[in-house]
Order: C-alpha cells, then sequence, then structure tokens
C-alpha cells in the first residue's frame, strides 16, 4: 500500500469515518490536491477498505472563460473511475469580497447535495499548505485565538456563530442552514501539496492548473507565492511550523470515549458532559457512539440526532429518544442504548 494511502486510511481510523454503508460526498475540483484524494479513495475501495457510497461533487464558479474544461475534465475522471458525479454552477458570482462569496457558494453547493443525498459527511482535500496560509492570513487580519487555530479536521458544516472572527478565514459562515452535515479534511494534518502532485504523478494521473492561482492580486495567491517563500527563508519548516501552532490554539474535540461510563457492562454517555459540547462536538461525539452501539449509521438522520439533543437538555428524567433499531434513554445523568428486541411467537 503506497504511504499516502495508508496515511489517509490511518486519518480515516483517527477521525472516526465510516467503513461502509453511509453516503459520502468528495469535493472535487480537478487540482491535484483533490485528484490525489479521489485516487486515494479508490484505492481504499479497490482493498475492500472501504465500502461507502461515494459521489464527486464538483462546482463550477464561473470565474473563468474556459472553467468548462474543470468540469470535463472532472467527469471524465469520475466515469474511469466509476464514482458517481454531482455538478452545480455559480449562476450570480459577485464582485464584493469575491473570495468569500465564492466559498461560501462552493460549500453551499456541498450542502445542497449532501442533504439530497442524505449524506452526513463532506469531504474537502484542504492539505497542511492551505492550513498554514490559512493561518497566516487571519494573522494579517488580526484574528483572535480561534482564527489562528485555523481550519479543523472535522466540523459542522453549517454554522450560527455571533461573530466571524470566531471561525478561520476559510470557514464557511452558512448561518441560514441547518446543522447535521459535517465537513470533514482529511488531508489537513498531515499531507502538503508536494505530496499530492506526487502521488498524482506517480498514477499517472494529471490534474488541472488554475491560472486564477497565479494572481497576486488575490489575497491567498500573494500570502502563497510572496508571503510564506520569504518566511521558509527564515524558517525552512515554517508551514510544518504554522500547522503545529494552529493544532495548540485548537480546543481539542471530545471523544465518546472520553465522558463514557460503563454501566451494566455498557457504555453510555454522561449527560452533564455532553452538555459543555459545542454543537458540532455533541453531533460528532453522538454519531461516533451510535455507530459503536448499532454497528452503522444506517436510517440514521438528522431528526434522529437532534431528538437526541432534546433529550440531552430536557429537564426530565427516564426519558427516550426513538431511532432505528433501538431508543436512547436518559436516566440517572447518563445516556443508555436500548436497541429493539423482537419478540419470539
Amino acid at each position: 500500500m503506497h504511504g499516502f494511502v495508508r496515511n489517509l486510511i490511518t486519518e480515516w481510523r483517527r477521525l472516526a469515518l465510516p467503513f461502509a454503508d453511509e453516503t459520502v460526498i468528495v469535493a472535487v475540483s480537478g487540482g491535484a490536491d483533490s485528484v490525489g484524494l479521489l485516487l486515494a479513495i479508490d484505492d481504499l475501495r479497490k482493498r475492500k477498505k472501504l465500502d461507502n457510497r461515494f459521489v464527486i461533487a464538483h462546482f463550477d464558479h464561473k470565474l473563468r472563460h474556459d472553467s468548462h474544461t474543470d468540469l470535463a475534465f472532472v467527469r471524465e475522471l469520475t466515469s474511469t473511475y466509476q464514482f458517481e458525479l454531482a455538478q452545480g454552477e455559480w449562476h450570480s458570482p459577485q464582485n464584493k469580497n469575491l473570495e468569500q462569496s465564492a466559498r461560501n457558494a462552493r460549500y453551499g453547493f456541498l450542502y445542497e447535495v449532501a442533504e439530497k443525498l442524505n449524506a452526513c459527511f463532506v469531504l474537502t482535500a484542504h492539505t497542511m499548505n492551505d492550513q498554514a496560509e490559512t493561518v497566516l492570513m487571519n494573522l494579517i487580519r488580526g484574528s483572535g485565538p480561534n482564527g489562528l487555530g485555523g481550519m479543523r479536521p472535522i466540523r459542522e458544516l453549517s454554522q450560527d456563530m455571533e461573530s466571524i472572527d470566531l471561525i478561520s478565514e476559510d470557514e464557511p459562515f452558512l448561518p441560514f442552514l441547518a446543522p447535521g452535515v459535517m465537513l470533514v479534511r482529511p488531508l489537513l494534518t498531515w499531507a502538503k501539496r508536494r505530496e499530492t502532485e506526487g502521488f498524482c504523478i506517480e498514477n499517472k494521473v494529471d490534474f488541472r492548473r488554475d491560472p486564477m492561482n497565479e494572481d497576486l492580486n488575490f489575497k491567498r495567491v500573494w500570502v502563497r507565492k510572496v508571503l510564506i517563500p520569504m518566511l521558509e527563508e527564515v524558517n525552512p519548516k515554517i508551514v510544518d511550523t504554522l500547522c503545529r501552532s494552529a493544532e495548540l490554539l485548537q480546543p481539542p474535540a471530545t471523544a465518546a470515549n472520553e465522558i463514557a461510563v460503563e454501566t451494566n457492562n455498557d457504555q453510555a454517555l454522561y449527560v452533564a458532559e455532553l452538555k459543555t459540547l459545542h454543537k458540532a462536538e455533541l453531533y460528532s461525539t453522538l454519531r461516533t457512539w451510535l455507530r459503536q452501539k448499532r454497528g452503522n449509521l444506517r436510517g440514521l438522520s438528522l431528526k434522529h440526532i437532534e431528538s437526541i439533543e432534546g433529550l440531552i437538555h430536557s429537564r426530565k428524567s427516564g426519558r427516550l429518544a426513538e431511532i432505528p433499531g433501538g431508543a436512547v434513554v436518559k436516566g440517572s445523568g447518563i445516556l443508555e442504548w436500548r436497541p429493539l428486541t423482537v419478540e419470539k411467537g
């Protein structure tokens, strides 16, 4: 197994992503990063390591006259590797804050695809280089600790935060979307741009090169092409350093086993601990726990997670939230999973 593929499956386990029976949306622009991610997922499918339904999503921002050629490239790629394809385009590009508007349009499209296909996870191919650029951009604009923490490997796709300063420059700010879809960046903590390009080249697969990535009028391009090379003269490992600093500034994600208690030889969750979690962490924790209890997330939708959330914040005890295959029961300060029992006649 190629080292790039091995690193991806290791991160897949660390993030507690589903290995089977789920629909996963993968954003692919046609660049080296997203093509590398697609190739690695295909490798893991062929090795029977992943058995999910993977749908490739491509969004055309219509910012270049030849942007349709990117779609043609991705369409051919998905056909060659037998992936499903969902495509969208930006019908009303805005000149005001073009970069931010383009990001929000793209994330809005990804959310819509996930919602239509009942997918809980959207994957993007952000790398360590993207993280370093994001941290520097946030530092330049005077962001606080959360912004300097950069992008998170996994978070809720939609946000309803009071201040844009609470999220990093590249995080989608979409208060009009309902919660529930998780945005996952499985390359963010270990892959660099030269590695994604190298992986594509080794597999003899071409990738697209966006000429807008050479335009220094875009802030991110200036950071990438001018500022980071200058900093590398002082610290050749500046990308690693910035990513490590960002990781230290991020609040730790809470795993289900960190707030669990054993009862009757089974794992339950402390309600008091669940109440302290942000919504994205809470939803991720509940999904991880339910996957452990049920064996998969098949049939589980946002309304089921929301019903458990309501149970957590209810002042009453002894109540339950019914979900496919059983129920989540609250009592004595804990949540327990009760599988559906079928009486034999």
